[in-house]
């Protein structure tokens, strides 16, 4: 089996913080959402990983490599544009032919690992398994009707309210879907739909078996549920001492502290992760924080919260529910408060 990675997409939703990076390589709990997916697909025993990149192929080639550090082998596949899942497995048609595949989008973060659903794609062998999950948005997603066990309907982000079960991004394919996704056309949002790719396997005959995933999962398509992700993750993250706490300080619950790091006069509200090479200062972390490396916080207060490489804060006593982009700057010049901030890389704000 192969797994095939969709990591092409631009992320308007989450700007501004993807106007200067790939949606995909955004940290959550310290490690970039595409790591973890491959990550994932190792351990459900999967080596051979192609990736769909697009306008940020060069970031998420330099970030990814060959895949030697996971013990996969990686293909890059470029996309012309981002004109649907199912237009991305015809662009992987020589990729994937042949053989069963797992599809994973790039921005999706699955608790509970792929294990599971590949041993029993395995057993099975339907000709596609997908996966549901209930949503109290489904117009944001790929939704199933089902008929008992069997599914008898799919549609892209319907208009009306047809069901609250949502695709969740992880698919399991044999090679019929080449055929059914060269059979459709594009929809009116101009895309060539995976979900009209299923359904014409389900209209030809074909076997197409759903499942509910039993744990948490989340489409990391907006920045609350980036932060959602993050808290999740954070909540299963072991800890880590190669850095220095110092006696002043104090730490309670789970906290990850990267090489170089020193925490002086301060205290942790686990689950944190500190990235190498931090100081923190005279602060309080957590819970729910993640840091990159490079970072410096001094004065300040921070929780729920997403800080990428090389920011630096100072004075800020109450950021929360937050979002900051690699290397930038807050600080605080008026009277104490709660911030809620999103932005982009190389960003310098001022709070009052």
């Amino acid at each position: 089996m192969r797994a095939l990675i969709l990591s092409g997409g631009e992320g308007s939703r989450l700007r501004p913080i993807t106007h200067t990076q790939a949606k995909q390589l955004i940290p959550v709990a310290g490690t970039p959402i595409l790591f973890h997916a491959v990550q994932a697909i190792r351990d459900a025993g999967i080596t051979e990983v192609g990736i769909i990149v697009g306008s940020t192929a060069d970031e998420v080639r330099a970030a990814v490599g060959d895949g030697s550090r996971w013990g996969v082998r990686v293909t890059y596949i470029p996309q012309e544009a981002p004109l649907g899942l199912a237009h991305a497995v015809l662009t992987a048609a020589d990729f994937v032919r042949g053989e069963p595949f797992l599809m994973y989008l790039g921005d999706n973060v699955l608790l509970e690992g792929l294990t599971r659903f590949v041993e029993e794609f395995e057993r099975t062998r339907p000709d596609a398994q997908i996966f549901l999950a209930r949503v109290p948005e489904p117009e944001r997603f790929g939704v199933a009707v089902l008929e008992g066990e069997r599914v008898v309907r799919l549609v892209e982000k319907p208009a009306d309210h047809i069901s609250d079960l949502a695709l969740v991004g992880v698919y399991l394919f044999d090679d019929s879907i080449l055929e059914a996704a060269d059979s459709i056309r594009p929809s009116s949002r101009g895309e060539l739909e995976i979900t009209d790719a299923i359904q014409w396997l389900i209209d030809n005959g074909r076997t197409v078996r759903a499942e509910m995933v039993e744990g948490w999962w989340k489409d990391t398509g907006k920045p609350e549920d980036l932060l959602e992700a993050n808290r999740m993750m954070l909540s299963v993250r072991a800890g880590a001492m190669d850095g220095d706490v110092d006696s002043e300080s104090s730490v309670e619950g789970i906290l990850a502290l990267g090489p170089g790091s020193l925490v002086r006069r301060s205290v942790i509200h686990g689950p944190v992760v500190i990235g190498a090479g931090c100081l923190i200062e005279d602060a309080e972390i957590g819970p729910d924080v993640s840091i990159e490396g490079d970072c410096t916080v001094r004065a300040s207060a921070l929780r729920d919260a997403i800080v990428m490489h090389g920011c630096s804060i100072e004075g800020v006593r109450g950021l929360a529910g937050s979002i900051l982009g690699r290397g930038v700057v807050v600080r605080h010049s008026g009277e104490a408060g709660t911030h809620r901030l999103v932005v982009g890389d190389q960003s310098r704000v001022e709070v009052d």
